[in-house]
């Protein structure tokens, strides 16, 4: 499990804070390439202007949408449009297009969050379990957690029967896995693949209050000043 501190009250050498930086430090170089390019260890935040923004707002609701609609309702004509797209794309803010399916269609009716224990908290044990349950199709999403579990995972399967032989046949015999705890779903209350898109622009805001401004937007504010000093009323005022 990884914490934040020991909590022995005769340790001061910070040991379980240093095995948390080791793993992080392990998992950030990615020897063995498991980490995608598009981590959140390597990806960068882009700056998104108002217009990046609607454009990635429509394309998150509907990703099947025409070039030409989707520059009508940002405002563009479809030619720069069709341009920023490519930049949101080849920046990695856009990673790829994919359908939504129904599970229950599919005869997918469980879902379990299973939280997993490793026996040791080392770099070499993270990637070794990583290793094992990257290809494995029935784990949707899989975590690394602080608490009492180092990692979370959601699984889904078609029963209870299901779940049990995964477990049994493939989870339990990774060998790093201490301990797993598995909590079945009775109910699915929100399930949104929708990015909320607001920090983005705050972000955006936030660097352009930090930049003094362009030559020529200096240049437009030093003629504005030099009218305001010009015009008559400010003549008046400085005669009084």
């Amino acid at each position: 499990m990884l914490a934040a501190a020991c909590g022995r009250p005769d340790c001061d050498s910070g040991c379980q804070t240093g095995q948390f930086r080791n793993i992080l430090a392990g998992l950030s170089h990615d020897p063995a390439g498991l980490i995608p390019e598009t981590g959140p260890l390597s990806m960068q935040p882009m700056k998104l202007d108002e217009i990046d923004v609607k454009i990635l707002h429509h394309l998150q609701r509907e990703a099947r949408i025409s070039n030409v609609e989707l520059a009508n309702r940002v405002g563009l004509s479809p030619a720069p449009c069709l341009r920023r797209v490519r930049a949101l794309e080849e920046a990695g803010v856009i990673r790829k297009y994919v359908a939504l399916l129904d599970p229950r269609a599919l005869n997918l009716n469980v879902t379990v969050l299973v939280q997993v224990s490793l026996d040791r908290q080392v770099a070499e044990r993270f990637q070794m379990f990583e290793h094992a349950i990257r290809d494995r199709p029935e784990v949707l999403e899989c975590d690394v957690t602080t608490g009492p579990s180092d990692f979370l995972l959601r699984v889904v399967v078609k029963d209870v029967a299901a779940y049990e032989q995964f477990q049994r046949e493939f989870l339990s015999r990774i060998e790093s896995v201490s301990s797993t705890n598995s909590s079945f779903a009775l109910k699915q209350v929100k399930y949104y693949t929708e990015l909320p898109l607001t920090e983005a622009l705050t972000a955006n805001h936030a660097s352009a209050s930090d930049d003094p401004g362009t030559e020529a937007d200096l240049r437009a504010q030093a003629r504005g000043t030099a009218v305001a000093q010009s015009s008559p009323a400010a003549k008046m005022g400085r005669r009084r």
